[in-house]
């Protein structure tokens, strides 16, 4: 059996998995928000209470918003910052008594896609999340792609490629840059670019209602999220080269995304021709969970 943990901002998700995927057990709990210790402990119970549900033990996956640094052995890039510079795998290891694989929540999303998702039987899948941030993960022949420095698959924290003069120097970025491809494609970069424009806040879907309702001023938004969009990810296509790209985060529920955009992709790969498949993610929520049980697999 397969345990796997997605530990978010808001809540600490757990599933446990057959061999073939069958789901045994599912639970979640609400994420101690600035309490490292009493989220070890929350997810130390969610496990025991997974596999007495279960009736078995299992290994452990966890996904995580960051990564371990191979320098120091520590928690780095996470937003859920009470995280950082903590020995998050050893901190559980030793909570569980057993071994842990730790790995960056949107590459468990690419794993989960790759192994039996929207990507399944493609070598390599590229899995782009496009919700409060924008982060990717890697995934060959079902593994994730961690990288040398830990950090594949973070395109968000690249520059817009090709900015136009008023898109310079960018929004400030978390990160400490101004410009970053999240600020401009991210949920919620989407919607401070209509709240630019137009002086009201509204979220993403709401927007994205009235640009199909025929509202100017959305559609005008939607058209430059596609054109940034389009760059971002050619940028990365004419370095990985994806056998699929699979969109999730809470812009990829927008439909029109995947008839518009890979036109908006094409003109700025170096090949003379774009037919990658660009789709939609096939578990949604429950990638991250099971990307981090397949880490076992």
């Amino acid at each position: 059996m397969l345990v796997g943990i997605d530990w978010g901002g808001t809540k600490i998700e757990g599933i446990c998995l057959s061999g073939d995927g069958e789901i045994l057990a599912r639970r979640r709990v609400a994420t101690p928000r600035g309490d490292y210790e009493a989220c070890i402990a929350a997810i130390a119970d969610l496990v025991a209470g997974l596999e007495a549900a279960a009736g078995l033990r299992g290994t452990v996956g966890v996904g995580i918003p960051g990564a371990i640094s191979p320098r120091t052995g520590l928690i780095m890039n996470a937003n859920s910052t009470w995280n950082i510079g903590r020995p998050l795998d050893r901190d559980l290891e030793r909570a569980l008594g057993r071994e842990v694989r730790v790995e960056n929540d949107a590459n468990c999303f690419a794993v989960s896609e790759a192994v039996d998702g929207a990507g399944a039987g493609c070598a390599v899948v590229w899995g782009v999340i496009l919700g409060t941030g924008a982060g990717s993960g890697i995934a060959i022949d079902g593994r994730a792609l961690g990288g040398h420095n830990r950090i594949a698959g973070e395109w968000g924290h690249n520059p817009l490629p090709r900015p136009r003069d008023d898109e310079r120097p960018g929004p400030a970025c978390y990160c400490g840059r101004h410009g970053c491809n999240e600020t401009f494609v991210s949920g919620t970069g989407f919607e401070r670019d209509f709240r630019e424009r137009t002086g009201r806040t509204l979220p993403g879907p709401d927007i994205v209602q009235l640009m199909r309702s025929g509202n100017r001023a959305a559609r005008d938004a939607y058209e430059a999220y596609l054109d940034r969009l389009g760059r971002g990810l050619a940028s990365v296509v004419n370095v990985l080269d994806p056998d699929i790209i699979v969109l999730g985060g809470g812009m990829s529920n927008v439909e029109e995304l995947y008839l518009d955009l890979p036109s908006r992709i094409a003109p700025h790969v170096f090949s003379d021709s774009f037919t990658t498949p660009v789709v939609m993610h096939r578990h949604g929520d429950s990638s991250g969970v099971r990307g981090a049980a397949w880490l076992w697999k």
